[in-house]
């Protein structure tokens, strides 16, 4: 099929009039590009290449399932043989066999592989949203469960806007909770999913009900926690729902820079505990002090109370507020608007650290806000574990990824078969997940390579990026492609359709039968 072009100025326009009709950029339904005779271009054939140009995890699993799964129940999709399917970074054990650019160093000698090895009972537990957090991240980029740990995920919300339900399924969350407390775990952690979810989106409205929902769960679980004697941290991953607007007044809708709160409760002390500030990979030092367990060498982290004794026999709950950063104190800020009586009396009663979570200080690139993974994975290691980002962003810098074997490898089978390169390409500059500089790259060492049939998949992202940005970043990335004088877009589908992370296999679905089998909205 004859390539048409670049693609980026066609697609955006396509958006455009997708945003007429009330789509947005993460929940955009699939777009397919087509020839003059009403052909879709680029779709993915056996025999072809692809590499997923996303690094992050969860979110990436379902869509490499439905490329590479031998067994795939969820829907009926065409098997492609002899299809090479490259991922960035093993964000699961069992694509450990696959051909993997960027191979993973796991984490070891964590605070829940401390916790077991003690012969400790721990629970991890979240609503699916956050599920993989409390689990992979937070055990050091492992899906192993440890022995002594059970693993709970109660369902988030299905089939309609989460800004909708601000409350997710925090209720049930908190009920597991306090489930857990009363059987006795040694250790608990959990993840509080709200803030970051509804921080994401627009409504100001929602997010200020969002944290009065958290507040009110958060009080139930703590002072049963306190009623049976457990030492009790609240903390957070990264910064989020404390802003709501933006500089130019539009709503704020990413992650921050921001530092997030620290409290360390003992119902068992008369006067309240004094943290010192620090950092996220400080908290597990801390939760093995409480826990009279020995720090191990690997453990770089110090205790925020460092001396304090807390005696023999003692059970910790760690609480993770999932983008609940530290803010202004004035109407920007949904957390100091909305009413949160409980959060107000930890701030009176309990002195409150302030710990970094963002940047070098989780292995992130200074300046770059936190996320939910560098945060759980950091606050689980109890160092400062190096970002998938920051080794690819230092690989681009010095030239290591444009040598990389598995990307070479891949495109030398791709031209040997004759068959095509597919790229599929998060649309945006700066995002945990990705960012479009990867394929440019790619993009490069196919035209050195020779090879002439290339296809970029786009997949919008409206979470890193403002909303309604993606016509100008489509053709901001056509101008590039245009100097390097190779590929061409041929669709586009968002984020959460192509990167669910929650068993919504009709999504799925959808993105991958419009890269497949053309299935979507034509435009040319």
């Amino acid at each position: 099929m004859a390539v048409l072009g670049h693609g980026g100025s066609n697609l955006a326009e396509a958006v455009r009039a997708s945003y007429d009709k009330g789509m947005v950029d993460y929940s955009m339904e699939p777009l397919v590009l087509e020839d003059d005779s009403g052909i879709p271009v680029g779709t993915i054939k056996p025999g072809d290449a692809v590499i997923f140009c996303c690094r992050r995890g969860e979110r990436e699993i379902e869509l490499t399932d439905a490329f590479t799964a031998l067994e795939f129940p969820h829907f009926q999709r065409e098997r492609l043989k002899g299809l090479d399917f490259v991922i960035l970074t093993m964000y699961h054990e069992k694509y450990k066999d696959m051909p993997i650019a960027f191979a993973p160093t796991q984490v070891e000698q964590t605070l829940a592989q401390c916790i077991s090895e003690a012969g400790m009972k721990q629970l991890h537990l979240a609503e699916s949203e956050k599920y993989a957090h409390v689990t992979y991240f937070f055990n050091g980029g492992s899906s192993r469960t440890l022995p002594g740990e059970d693993d709970l995920r109660v369902s988030s919300p299905k089939g309609v806007p989460f800004d909708t339900v601000p409350e997710l399924s925090l209720p049930a969350v908190a009920v597991e909770v306090k489930e857990g407390i009363t059987k006795g775990y040694d250790f608990i952690v959990t993840n509080f999913a709200n803030g970051d979810v509804i921080g994401h989106t627009s409504n100001t409205q929602a997010k200020v009900a969002c944290a009065a929902c958290v507040d009110q769960h958060l009080e139930e679980v703590v002072e049963l926690a306190k009623k049976m004697g457990y030492v009790v941290i609240i903390t957070a991953d990264h910064g989020n729902l404390e802003v709501a607007y933006g500089k130019e007044g539009k709503p704020h809708v990413a992650h921050t820079t921001n530092p997030v709160p620290f409290f360390l409760i003992d119902p068992q002390k008369v006067a309240p505990l004094h943290p010192r500030d620090g950092s996220l990979q400080d908290v597990a030092p801390t939760i093995l002090q409480v826990l009279s367990l020995r720090q191990p060498l690997l453990m770089t982290g110090e205790s925020l109370v460092p001396g304090q004794t807390f005696g023999e026999g003692r059970k910790v709950l760690l609480i993770i507020l999932d983008g609940w950063g530290i803010g202004q104190e004035d109407d920007s800020n949904p957390i100091f608007v909305a009413n949160t009586p409980y959060w107000d009396h930890l701030r009176s009663a309990y002195s409150m650290a302030r710990l970094q979570a963002s940047g070098e200080a989780v292995g992130l690139q200074a300046g770059k806000a936190g996320n939910s993974e560098a945060g759980h994975i950091n606050i689980g290691a109890g160092r400062m574990v190096m970002q998938d980002d920051v080794r690819l962003d230092a690989a681009m810098k010095d030239g290591s990824f444009q040598k990389n074997p598995v990307f070479h490898r891949t495109i030398q089978n791709a031209m040997e078969r004759g068959g095509a390169l597919h790229l599929l390409a998060l649309l945006t500059k700066k995002s945990s997940h990705g960012s479009v500089d990867y394929p440019l790259a790619l993009l490069r060492m196919a035209k050195e390579a020779g090879l002439s049939e290339v296809y970029v998949h786009i997949i919008f992202d409206g979470r890193s990026t403002q909303p309604g940005s993606a016509p100008a970043l489509l053709e901001e990335l056509d101008a590039e492609m245009a100097k390097i004088g190779i590929g061409t877009i041929v669709d586009g589908v968002g984020r959460g359709i192509a990167l669910d992370r929650d068993g919504n296999y009709h999504k799925m679905q959808k993105a991958d039968e419009s890269m497949v089998l053309g299935k979507g909205k034509r435009y040319r």
